[in-house]
């Protein structure tokens, strides 16, 4: 299997029987699963840059899509011409190592990817409204694709569940807000950051939600099964153009 091939290899697919507003991938091991979303975000990519100048791809740094940005950057494109967003940060400068910025910089710019252009959420000497007011004006782009990760409390981003100002954060039609992680343990002790919202989200042609083991697929089925958002924030991915990409392996 390459990067080259645009047919990710895929055990199995499952559509959810009411809405159709996600298909669970589900891959016999974790190699298959790491080079399956690997190629198929690539394929987004690639897909965009014939018809576009540039192409925007928006990235978590959840740990547990490392893997997947290490084969990416094996990925023959034109990285020149694309731009690497994040879909959230913690009020940290970018070269923090416990930023989301420095994780992401650590994983995928390396190879081919080098070339790329990372779009940091934060800067030096850049109020936390004005890094918004950057990212919102990066955010009008529409992404060719968005990786996502989910907590197994159903937290996506920096949107977490019983979080201070969640209901704000979900009715902005803005791409980027600040949000206040008061309230969510999850956040630990990062509780200043900066999160793509649901409007944002709903920007990226593609949205692929990487899981992994019996916990994180718990999870997401009983959010699925809930409905309910405040609880399961994770749930905000469903929207936007075509059914979420659940890729899942043990």
């Amino acid at each position: 299997m390459t990067l080259d091939d645009d047919r990710p290899a895929i055990e199995q697919v499952l559509p959810e029987p009411k809405a159709g507003r996600y298909v669970l991938h589900l891959h016999r091991n974790a190699d298959v699963w790491t080079w399956a979303v690997a190629v198929a975000v690539a394929a987004e990519l690639r897909r965009d840059l014939s018809a576009h100048s540039r192409a925007r791809l928006v990235l978590t740094a959840d740990d547990v899509a490392a893997p997947v940005y290490r084969a990416l950057s094996k990925a023959p494109l034109e990285w020149s011409r694309i731009d690497l967003a994040q879909t959230d940060e913690r009020w940290l400068r970018p070269d923090d190592p416990d930023s989301h910025a420095f994780r992401i910089n650590e994983r995928l710019r390396r190879g081919h990817a080098i070339g790329a252009r990372f779009e940091s959420l934060t800067s030096v000497g850049r109020s936390i409204e004005e890094s918004v007011s950057v990212a919102n004006a990066h955010g009008r782009q529409a992404a060719s694709a968005a990786v996502l990760g989910m907590g197994t409390d159903g937290h996506l981003a920096s949107l977490f569940p019983l979080m201070a100002d969640l209901q704000r954060v979900f009715a902005t039609p803005e791409a980027y807000a600040a949000v206040d992680a008061t309230g969510s343990p999850a956040a630990r002790d990062w509780l200043r950051r900066i999160s793509i919202t649901p409007s944002g989200l709903a920007r990226a042609r593609s949205r692929l939600l990487l899981l992994r083991g019996r916990d994180q697929r718990e999870a997401f089925e009983y959010a699925i099964a809930s409905g309910d958002r405040a609880s399961w924030p994770v749930l905000a991915a469903l929207d936007g153009p075509g059914p979420l990409q659940v890729h899942w392996c043990v």
